[in-house]
This record gives structure tokens, sequence and C-alpha cells, in this order.
């Protein structure tokens, strides 16, 4: 039986409307919304039929009808508002990254761990149900052992010097950009699938625009293609627009991501191949109900997200039958069903949501990257306090 939690989401923006109808599906109930000023929180309650406005996260914290808080606001509030949720005895939802720098991450871990609360972090493209596949086909050594990864998370929706959101300010998103925007999203996604820790990393960043020209107005996350001109003004950028990663993982196994907001084109668009002893696996998110399967002495085979042909682990995450496609939204309404059946049953850490702790391993890699861009070197994951 399907137990109902009430909600708060901090943040209107581009995925906090996204976390409201995504709860919605997934059977939990959506009590309020914190926007950046009691105004914004007022139009977002009202465009979202949901019942409360808040005016603070201080008024959220103190609602004795609010069980979960998800948090979508921009990176630099996670900390605060995930320390202060945990806290005051709310169980925790939060976009990634987790937080601004590993100390952060480091101790939200510890926050949590005394808090007794579930505390995830919304990595949703481990919960396409072809990923669940992989990790499944990986995991019963279908494929033999991992050899090597490959892949990319690329995008075009900061691709002009005109092109401006929040993210792309070191003082609001962290130093990173591409990498712990878009990046986290594939490094979590792989070591999920192979169950294999990346330990070491030798990176390689661009920032393609120095400067760029913000305008002298609100922007929102892929709200700018389209829009009609603004005075701008410029604005200097240190963050990265583009970055190529080589991995090392704990088996030994070897990888390389790059990940890019400047590739013209490319709107959305994750990939990755995982090459074992036996089978090779290979899956797009731009077409992510088919799952490639590669084989050295017979057909390759493309499988087509069915339940009827999943393995049960997958079959769990897959609600429609074949040839009725499952997308970005319904990954957020397996996660969130996923996170809530396991604060029903009490467990917060078997079923394979994405928990702080994970979220703080892509934190450190996030560090690890960035001193290993700055210094020239290979730099491994020990040399941080994980």
């Amino acid at each position: 039986m399907n137990i109902v939690f009430n909600i708060a989401v901090l943040g209107t923006g581009f995925i906090g409307p996204v976390h409201v109808e995504a709860l919605r599906r997934a059977g939990q109930r959506v009590v309020g919304i914190l926007g950046s000023s009691p105004e914004r929180s007022r139009q977002a309650a009202e465009r979202l039929g949901v019942p409360q406005a808040y005016a603070s996260l201080d008024e959220v914290l103190k609602d004795a009808e609010v069980d979960s808080v998800h948090i979508t606001t921009p990176n630099r509030f996670h900390y605060e508002q995930a320390s202060a949720a945990l806290r005051a005895g709310k169980h925790v939802l939060c976009e990634k990254p987790l937080a601004m720098h590993s100390r952060e991450s480091a101790e939200l871990v510890k926050i949590a761990a005394d808090s007794g609360r579930a505390a995830g972090v919304a990595y949703n493209i481990r919960f396409y149900p072809l990923c669940h596949e992989a990790r499944d086909r990986v995991r019963n050594g279908q494929i033999g052992g991992v050899l090597h990864v490959a892949g990319s998370y690329v995008q075009d929706w900061l691709l002009k010097d005109t092109d401006f959101n929040w993210r792309v300010l070191a003082e609001d998103g962290g130093e990173l950009r591409s990498v712990s925007d878009i990046g986290t999203h594939w490094l979590d996604l792989v070591q999920f699938i192979t169950d294999q820790r990346v330990i070491s990393v030798c990176a390689d960043l661009q920032t393609v625009f120095p400067v760029r020209r913000r305008p002298k107005g609100s922007v929102e996350t892929f709200s700018g293609k389209g829009a009609a001109p603004q005075a701008t003004e410029p604005v200097r950028i240190t963050t990265d627009d583009y970055g190529c990663i080589l991995l090392r993982f704990a088996n030994g196994a070897r990888g390389v991501v790059w990940v890019s907001q400047v590739t013209a084109g490319r709107k959305n668009c994750l990939r990755y191949e995982i090459a074992g002893t036996k089978e090779a696996l290979a899956w797009n998110s731009e077409e992510p109900n088919e799952l490639w399967i590669g084989h050295r002495d017979g057909p390759n085979e493309q499988l087509i997200r069915d339940p009827a042909l999943l393995s049960p682990f997958a079959r769990e995450i897959a609600q429609y039958p074949g040839g009725h496609n499952e997308g970005f939204p319904d990954s957020f309404k397996q996660l969130f069903r996923t996170f809530y059946s396991a604060i029903a049953a009490g467990d917060f850490q078997s079923n394979g949501f994405p928990t702080f702790t994970d979220g703080h391993h892509e934190i450190v890699l996030c560090d690890a990257i960035l001193r290993s861009h700055r210094e020239r070197r290979w730099v491994d994951l020990t040399e941080f306090d994980t």
C-alpha cells in the first residue's frame, strides 16, 4: 500500500515544477512551495495548484504538516537548506550537486546520519529503466568484467556569449559548472551501473567565454532560445563550458568522459558505452528506450524498453507496455517512488536511491577534477578527506 507523505518544494525555476509534477504522479502530496520571494511563492503556488505559498524557509520548517522537503534552489543554498531541514526533522531530497564543495557535503552526510531521516540526491538518470537493466546485466555477470567506460553529456543552451544563467557564476553554482551541473549525472550513473567507484582523475577544462553578456533581467534555465533581445552587461566568467576527464575505477577499469554546454544541436544528450569481457552496452538519453548490446561472436542486439523483456530489477521502474515510451519526467517519478518507498519501509540505504553519501562522493570527484585541471596532473581521491 502506498503511504502518502506531505512535501514542500523549495525553488520555482525550471526544475522545481518538475518535482511538483513528478511527486504527484508518484502518489505523493505537495502541500507548499517556496520561491525566492513571497510574491514568487504565491505566483508558483497559483500556477501549479499548490495549496501553500511559503514566505520563508523558517515557515516551511515550522510547518508540522510537512514530512519532507525537496530542494531545487541554486547550489549556494543547498547546504544551508538541507542542514536546516534535516535538523528540523524533515526528510530531504536535494538537487545535484549536493553542495558547493566537499567540506559542506561531508558535513551534510554527518547531519543526515545523526538526523535519522532519509537524505537523497536527485540523480534521476539512474531511473531510466534501461539504465537499471544495464546495472543488472553488469551485476549478474552477463557482460563479464568491466574493462573500460566511455561517454559524454553535452548540451547547447550556453553556446552563445549572450546565453546567461546563475549557473555560470562561481559564487552561485560553484567553481565548476559543466562538470558539476551535468558531468556529475554521468559520473553517478556509470558508477551506479558498474558498481565501481572512480578513484583517480586527470582533467582538462575550458572556459569558452571568459566574458558573457548578462541580460539586465532574470533568465531561467533553458529559457534563452528564441527570447527577445535584452540590454546586457559584461560579466567575467571563470566556470567551465567544457571538460574532458580521464578516469580510473576501483577495479582497475579505465574511462573517459567529456562534458559540454556549448555543443550546437545537442539539447540534452548523455551517452555511455561500457566494454566488458563478454559483452558491451551502450545507451543514449535522447533515445532512452533502446539499449545496444554488443557481441564479439554473434549478432549485436537492440533491446527495446518493454517490461516483458526486462530483468525484474528494471521491470520495477517500467510502468508502461513496450512501444509506450518513458522519458525524462518518468525518471523523476520513479526516483521519488523509490525514495518514498524507502521511507515507508524505514530502510534508507538498500533500495537504490542516490544518498547523501553518493552526493558527497560526486563533490569529492569535482574537487579532484578541479585540482587536476589546475595542477595539470592525475589526482587520487585519497588526497581528500572522504
